[in-house]
């Protein structure tokens, strides 16, 4: 099995990689979408949430309210830090059940860790490859105010909120550029598919008496 953790600045392109990494036939586990399972209605993580910030957090249907949870975060770091200790375990133990899982269907198979976080959640010496895709902090706040309907202190407070640009390149073993369309980044996947593709041959017949 080959584990790659894909990562990225927010609105960098990241979502993009992940999901022709996904046509080319890998495995991709989402780590938002397992962190949103880790605080659905009725889950333990929830309710540890509502503990922690108080029933304003959570919606009228009983779900956690993000944008009223994410007025508390992203303004005050040790808010954001508490909803981490909640949310991060139980994400990775949901996703080493994933792997597990994908493992056990095929031994062979290519797994991509998409976390957001990877770098900041200090991840990055468990994967066989980290393949950063990136973007220029000014031209991802744009993106984020354009296509996501952010203010600009919103979206200037998500891009400060994560690890600095150069501390995440130095956790790369790849980058990708996501400053350009999303055709040129799909392409760039392409190359390193084949490129990753070759080793797992090499490492095949290595292997092989």
């Amino acid at each position: 099995m080959q584990r790659i953790g894909l990562t990225g600045g927010i609105a960098a392109g990241k979502s993009v990689a992940a999901r022709r990494f996904a046509e080319h036939g890998a495995v991709v586990i989402d780590a938002d979408e397992l962190a949103r399972t880790a605080v659905a209605p009725g889950s333990a993580g929830l309710d540890a949430v509502t503990e922690a910030f108080g029933p304003g957090v959570v919606a009228a249907d009983g779900s956690l309210d993000r944008p009223a949870l994410a007025a508390v975060v992203f303004a005050d770091p040790a808010a954001r830090a508490r909803l981490d200790a909640i949310v991060h375990p139980v994400v990775r133990r949901l996703a080493a059940e994933r792997e597990a899982a994908a493992a056990t269907l095929d031994a062979g198979a290519v797994v991509v860790h998409d976390i957001p976080l990877l770098v900041e959640t200090g991840q990055a010496d468990d994967f066989h490859v980290v393949v950063v895709v990136d973007a220029p902090a000014l031209l991802r706040v744009e993106r984020l105010v354009r296509l996501r309907g952010m203010t600009r202190q919103d979206a200037e407070a998500r891009v400060a909120a994560q690890a600095d640009d150069a501390v995440r390149l130095s956790a790369a073993d790849v980058v990708l550029d996501g400053s350009g369309s999303e055709d040129v980044l799909r392409a760039q996947v392409d190359v390193l598919w084949l490129r990753l593709a070759a080793e797992r041959d090499a490492e095949l017949a290595a292997d092989t008496p």
